[in-house]
């Protein structure tokens, strides 16, 4: 199927544009971080998750008055919002505090939430589900969570400096650790947590963007042997146009799932579905853009591994052709006779 016939887009025209469009993303996305931070959900922060189904409609700002009157210590630190339809009348709260870690004190923390909602006098409820994580889980998830990131890191630039060349490891790195700041600055610009489920989409996408790129450098390693004579420039060009109508198809059906999980998934699923849409679009901008780009600024303007290996007559015969000048063939040394030459007779 092709989407795009004889493409001749200048992507390298553009990379230094794409360049700093990144950074001012990324540059606000720390920002944020440093002045807001990221939510934490309770698998890393450590705390009660509750749901409960209400018999009456009630709204989240009454069950937030209700955790700060009743509740010990208030609910300044809860996080209080719907769940599920509207229909369903089902309210997740979460609270940052909880028990002992062992024996039937980590079930305390949520009798304390209900109590605090029957004297608010909010109506009859019904608990439908209950996760509780303590703070030693959670800082074990996250250091696990930091290592599978780093090692990931790690295994994509051997492999690919043992696969292609170093500069190509290199870019492709560069190219993940983009996609994970990226995503990571509109996780904290949508204020969606750091869960589980985001971890998982964070590591799925990094997978699906180096795929993207290992796509592309593959070309362009072809091209290099088939296209001596052209420059890096031309060459990448060329690789990005010939695979651009494999990476339309991928990642848009791949876009098109993640949609579809987002809008009708769910709350549970929108975390990970928001992260897999920004992952995909990002993976697949930075595979044309930034992958490529850093290979050509760190090769610069040298030929080709293929170019300066290539024989020299075949260029000073091209030369020669295109220049007009006529080729004559190559002749024979002729034989010289060792008998002596016999004296003619006289007359």
């Amino acid at each position: 199927m092709h989407i795009f016939k004889d493409t001749k887009y200048d992507f390298l025209r553009w990379r230094v544009h794409a360049l700093v469009a990144s950074w001012l993303v990324i540059l606000a996305g720390v920002a944020v971080l440093m002045t807001k931070g990221i939510p934490r959900g309770v698998e890393f922060a450590g705390g009660t998750v509750v749901i409960e189904k209400f018999n009456q409609p009630v709204t989240v700002q009454q069950v937030r008055a209700a955790l700060d009157r009743y509740y010990p210590g208030g609910g300044s630190d809860s996080v209080v919002q719907s769940y599920g339809e509207v229909t369903q009348q089902q309210i997740m709260i979460r609270v940052p505090q909880v028990g002992g870690e062992a024996g039937q004190s980590l079930s305390g923390t949520a009798d304390q939430v209900e109590n605090a909602l029957r004297q608010a006098n909010l109506g009859n409820f019904q608990r439908q589900g209950t996760e509780i994580v303590g703070p030693t889980v959670g800082r074990e998830l996250t250091r696990q969570g930091l290592w599978a990131t780093a090692l990931s890191l790690l295994g994509i630039l051997i492999y690919l400096a043992f696969r292609f060349q170093f500069s190509f490891g290199v870019g492709a790195v560069i190219a993940t650790i983009h996609d994970l700041l990226i995503t990571m600055a509109f996780l904290a610009f949508f204020r969606y947590d750091m869960t589980l489920n985001v971890i998982a989409a964070i590591l799925t996408m990094t997978g699906y963007s180096t795929n993207d790129t290992i796509v592309i450098f593959d070309r362009i390693r072809e091209n290099m042997r088939s296209m001596r004579r052209d420059s890096l420039r031309d060459i990448i060009n060329a690789s990005v146009n010939q695979t651009l109508g494999r990476t339309i198809i991928v990642s848009g059906t791949a876009l098109l799932t993640a949609l579809a999980l987002f809008f009708f998934g769910g709350d549970v699923l929108h975390g990970f579905a928001f992260t897999m849409v920004v992952g995909i679009i990002t993976g697949t901008y930075s595979s044309v853009f930034i992958a490529a780009a850093i290979v050509s600024f760190w090769r610069g303007k040298s030929p080709t591994r293929a170019a300066a290996h290539a024989p020299a007559m075949a260029g000073s015969g091209a030369a020669a052709k295109s220049s007009g000048a006529p080729s004559r063939a190559p002749q024979m040394p002729q034989r010289k006779s060792t008998k002596p030459q016999k004296k003619a007779r006289a007359s």
